[in-house]
């Protein structure tokens, strides 16, 4: 199904911020089947482990930092050209710059605190989905 799925989680402060239930609504609206989910809380370490990527990166501590304050909803979402749809509906990664109607322009407090993750290719989105849910998570 290799095009079809993509994941995403809604991050820390829009979860604090309640929007879990708006944030969901959107993907849904724009055609994608939630076909995993659920509320967990990353320590620091795990953090540092999915964001390895940008270890080498100035903003890498604060981000760890960041995503382990509170919970976060990862989810697996499925739809035909998954990845770039839905990179298209959270819009850019500064909610100033993000177009109107997109998740981070209505629910972003911040570049920092961009409200949701996106993956940014196939092989990502495997990946970091497998990095929260077993195969028999996955519906």
């Amino acid at each position: 199904m290799a095009g079809s799925r993509t994941f995403t989680m809604i991050k820390p402060k829009a979860v604090k911020n309640q929007h879990i239930g708006g944030i969901t609504a959107m993907i849904e609206a724009a055609g994608f089947k939630i076909v995993a989910m659920k509320k967990t809380q990353l320590s620091a370490e795990q953090a540092g482990l999915f964001y390895e990527v940008h270890k080498e990166r100035p903003f890498y501590g604060e981000l760890c930092e960041f995503m382990s304050s509170g919970p976060i909803v990862p989810m697996i979402l499925e739809k035909e050209n998954a990845v770039a749809d839905f990179r298209k509906l959270i819009g850019a990664t500064d909610p100033a710059e993000a177009e109107e109607g997109t998740i981070r322009k209505k629910y972003a407090t911040s570049k920092g605190e961009n409200a949701v993750h996106g993956s940014d290719s196939d092989e990502n989105a495997t990946l970091e989905a497998s990095f929260f849910f077993s195969a028999l998570e996955q519906y």
